[in-house]
């Protein structure tokens, strides 16, 4: 277990690598905006990130809160489901730790052999990315019954308008200018 001892000495580097590959998936502007303002307030985007990532790091090296993660996931995921980014894009967000931990600890891992415990560490992180995958799925899936829902108002709306507009041209008065209402008839195919 040498390599979580190092995982936690060279956590806020690891975290520093993931955070800024998961940035460069935005366009640069925004990235630089992401990166740059550190208020919460500002830039929640930003914040819910770092947030995220840093708790599913402590997760991993500790293996506690498993319901916790899929909280973690959550926020981060949510937001990358409304950005549309696609399926892979949004699950390589949590692949990058992968990248982030090997470059950080490429010394470490070589000099003192850790490439078996490097390996059981990746499939965890594995399992958190399927974890996200399925949280994307959910979203994604909860944003198209809205859309559809939406779609269903709007049209229930334009048919209620066009109710009343051809009610309104059903009615007519008689020469003693009482109202006479005309049924509508079904047109039979």
């Amino acid at each position: 277990m040498k390599l979580y001892s190092f995982l936690s000495e060279k956590k806020s580097g690891v975290l520093n690598r993931w955070y800024d590959a998961i940035l460069s998936t935005y366009p640069a502007d925004t990235a630089r905006f992401l990166k740059g303002q550190n208020n919460p307030f500002l830039n929640p985007v930003g914040a819910t990130t770092f947030k995220g990532i840093e708790n599913i790091y402590e997760y991993l090296l500790h293996g506690e809160g498993e319901e916790k993660v899929s909280s973690f996931l959550d926020d981060i995921i949510r937001i990358r489901a409304v950005q549309d980014f696609t399926p892979s894009q949004c699950v390589r967000s949590i692949l990058f730790l992968k990248e982030a931990v090997r470059g950080e600890l490429k010394t470490e891992i070589s000099a003192y052999g850790l490439h078996d415990e490097l390996l059981d560490f990746e499939l965890k992180i594995d399992d958190v990315s399927l974890l996200a995958f399925d949280i994307y799925m959910g979203c994604r899936e909860k944003l198209y019954q809205l859309r559809a829902n939406e779609l269903q108002r709007w049209t229930y709306r334009r048919l209620q308008k066009a109710d009343e507009i051809y009610k309104e041209e059903c009615v007519y008065k008689d020469i003693h200018n009482e109202v006479i209402e005309f049924e509508r008839k079904e047109v039979a195919k």
